[in-house]
């Protein structure tokens, strides 16, 4: 048996390098969406930290300068907050790009491993075929030179009943 050969193993070779590269852009996307969104909860708890300041300065002794500074940082964290907002919002819109790369990548591998496939049944079937031809050829050779045996045979044994007969 012949061995199979897949003429266009390269470019499966290819598909299935930028499935993986998609899968690592997808991942390190992911990764980011995570460090924005843990940005964004850092801005929340800071900005907390200047309300929870602002409650202990009405209890407290605090001067109208420092509560001033007090509204202003909280108002200025609401602002950090909607600027890092925006940038989880891109994070996310990345992920969704990264995503259909992946998914067209994974696409287009499975369509190359599929023709493989294809391509494999039929060296298959012409392996399958070239057999039964040699099988064929086999069985006609023996049966001619068995056919051709006994023919001699024949002769042989005809030759010998007449030569018997006429020596008497």
């Amino acid at each position: 048996m012949s061995r199979f050969v897949y003429r266009m193993q390269s470019i499966l070779n290819i598909k299935e390098e930028l499935e993986k590269q998609a899968r690592a852009d997808f991942g390190m996307a992911m990764v980011q969406v995570q460090n924005e969104e843990e940005k964004l909860e850092g801005i929340w708890r800071r900005r907390d930290a200047y309300e929870e300041a602002a409650r202990g300065s009405l209890q407290g002794s605090f001067g109208a300068r420092e509560m001033r500074e007090n509204k202003e940082a909280i108002l200025r964290m609401e602002e950090f907050a909607e600027l890092q907002r925006e940038e989880v919002r891109k994070a996310w819109q990345r992920v969704a790009q990264e995503r259909q790369k992946l998914q067209r990548s994974m696409q287009e591998r499975k369509i190359q491993e599929k023709l493989r496939e294809n391509a494999f049944s039929v060296f298959l079937e012409e392996e399958k075929a070239r057999e039964s031809r040699e099988i064929d050829e086999l069985t006609s050779y023996t049966y001619g030179q068995k056919r051709a045996e006994e023919a001699v045979q024949a002769d042989g044994a005809g030759d010998g009943a007449d030569k018997g007969a006429a020596a008497p």
